[in-house]
């Protein structure tokens, strides 16, 4: 028996374990073969509306719909479970506000984790560091991340992984 090989459209982007949603829609529209720049062109893509603006900034009221996450599944080419593990389990509170990090993981694996999001979430269970919610160099927040194109500060550019040395242990 032959393994069934999957063809994937040029411009899928995989997903990366425990994965923010918003960092994989800020991936998926910055990879090359994707000529989409903005979540509001996106959701309009797949006919759900706005959605999308919403989902990147953890705003999951009303929850994402089966019907919203077919759709956007059609359009990019990734399956529709795959973009619900982006998503909090049902339940599980978000904090919207500020965008947390474990710079530590993101040293070795940079994206964004959902789980730095929720609210249950003190710090990172692998590292035993509490999360950072701004640049410890300067101060200002974090942008949300999808917007993590170069993964550092957005006001004085030092890069994530540099911000280990600056986390505190829990």
């Amino acid at each position: 028996m032959e393994s069934e090989i999957i063809q994937h459209p040029p411009w899928y982007v995989e997903p990366k374990e425990g994965e923010s949603i918003s960092h994989y829609f800020g991936r998926f529209r910055r990879h090359e073969a994707v000529c989409i720049s903005s979540p509001g062109t996106l959701s309009k893509a797949a006919g759900i509306g706005p959605v999308l603006a919403r989902w990147e900034k953890f705003r999951f009221n009303p929850f994402p719909s089966q019907k919203e996450l077919d759709a956007i599944s059609q359009l990019i080419g990734l399956d529709a479970d795959q973009i619900a593990q982006m998503l909090p389990p049902k339940g599980e509170k978000m904090k919207l506000e500020p965008i947390r990090l474990c710079a530590a993981c993101y040293a070795e694996q940079p994206y964004h984790k959902l789980e730095w999001q929720f609210q249950s979430t003190v710090g990172c269970n692998i590292h035993k560091l509490r999360l950072l919610s701004e640049c410890p160099f300067c101060k200002e927040r974090f942008a949300i991340p999808a917007l993590w194109e170069q993964g550092e500060c957005n006001k004085c550019h030092a890069p994530f992984r540099s911000m280990k040395k600056r986390q505190k242990a829990y």
